[in-house]
C-alpha cells in the first residue's frame, strides 16, 4: 500500500513509514518493560495509520483521552463484569498505545510543539487521577469489598500523582540548571535490567490487570500489590532525587 502525505511528502509505503518512525524514537533508558517492548511498538504502528489519515499529534492526544475516558467511564458507572472487564482494559491498553503515538507522529512530522506538550501531560495527569477515582467508585457501587479496601485506590491515587508530579518537577529543574534532563540522554544506552525493575510502576502493567475486574477478591490483591511497589519506587526515588536536586548548580 502507498499512501501521501496530506503535508505534501512524496508517496511511502506504510511500512517506510513505520521504518521512519523506528529510526525517529526517543532514548528508552529507564523505560519500564512495558512501555519500552509493547507500548512504543504499538504506538508506532497507530501512528503510522495517523501519519496515513492526515491527524495531527493533538488530534491523536485528544483521541487517546476519549479512548482512556470510556474505559475510566465503564469502570465507574458500569457493575463488574468479564465483558466490562475486558472493555476496559482494551480501552486502557488503546489509550496508552495512542498517548504514544502522538510523540512519535510529532517527531515524524518534524518535532511538536510547546502547547503539545502541556496538552500531553495534562491529559496523562488527569488520566492517572482519574482511573483510580474510577477503581474506588467501582469498587463501592458494586458492593463486594469492606469500607477498609476503599482506601487502597486513594492512596494508589496520591502515589501515582506524586510520582507523575516527581518525574516532571525532576526534569524541570534539571532543564532549568543546565543540566542534561533524560530525554536530552537518549543516546545513553539503555538498560534491560532497570527496564524490567521498573515494571511493576509501568501504567501499561496497570491497565492489564483490569482483565480482573470481574473478580473483586483478584483484582484487589494484584492492584495492592502494584500500589506497594509504586510506593516504594516512590520513597526510595525520592531520597535519590533530592540528593540529585541538591547537587545541582545554582
Amino acid at each position: 500500500m502507498t499512501v501521501t502525505s496530506s503535508l505534501g511528502r512524496s508517496p511511502e509505503t506504510v511500512l517506510d513509514t513505520l521504518r521512519r518512525l523506528a529510526d525517529a524514537q526517543k532514548g528508552a533508558q529507564g523505560a519500564p518493560a512495558y512501555s519500552r517492548y509493547v507500548n512504543r511498538r504499538l504506538g508506532r504502528v497507530l501512528a503510522a495509520l495517523a501519519w496515513r489519515a492526515g491527524l495531527t499529534p493533538n488530534a491523536v492526544t485528544v483521541i487517546s483521552a476519549c479512548v482512556t475516558a470510556t474505559g475510566v467511564a465503564l469502570l465507574a458507572l458500569t457493575p463488574p463484569s468479564w465483558a466490562v472487564a475486558f472493555g476496559v482494559t482494551a480501552c486502557l491498553v488503546v489509550g496508552y498505545a495512542l498517548d504514544s503515538a502522538d510523540g512519535q507522529l510529532a517527531r515524524l512530522r518534524g518535532g511538536g510543539s510547546p502547547a503539545g506538550e502541556w496538552l500531553d501531560h495534562m491529559v496523562d495527569a488527569v488520566k492517572l487521577s482519574s482511573l483510580h477515582l474510577a477503581v474506588l467508585i467501582g469498587l463501592y457501587r458494586s458492593g463486594a469489598v469492606g469500607a477498609l479496601v476503599l482506601l487502597i485506590p486513594i492512596a494508589y491515587c496520591v502515589a501515582d500523582g506524586a510520582l507523575f508530579f516527581a518525574m516532571m518537577l525532576n526534569e524541570a529543574l534539571r532543564a532549568q540548571h543546565g543540566v542534561a534532563t533524560r530525554a536530552q540522554a537518549a543516546g545513553a544506552q539503555p538498560s534491560l535490567r532497570r527496564s524490567l525493575l521498573s515494571l511493576p510502576t509501568d501504567y501499561g502493567l496497570l491497565a492489564l490487570t483490569f482483565v480482573l475486574w470481574a473478580t473483586p477478591v483478584g483484582f484487589v490483591f494484584t492492584y495492592a500489590a502494584l500500589l506497594c511497589a509504586t510506593a516504594a519506587h516512590l520513597a526510595l526515588g525520592s531520597v535519590k532525587w533530592f540528593r540529585e536536586m541538591g547537587g545541582l548548580p545554582r
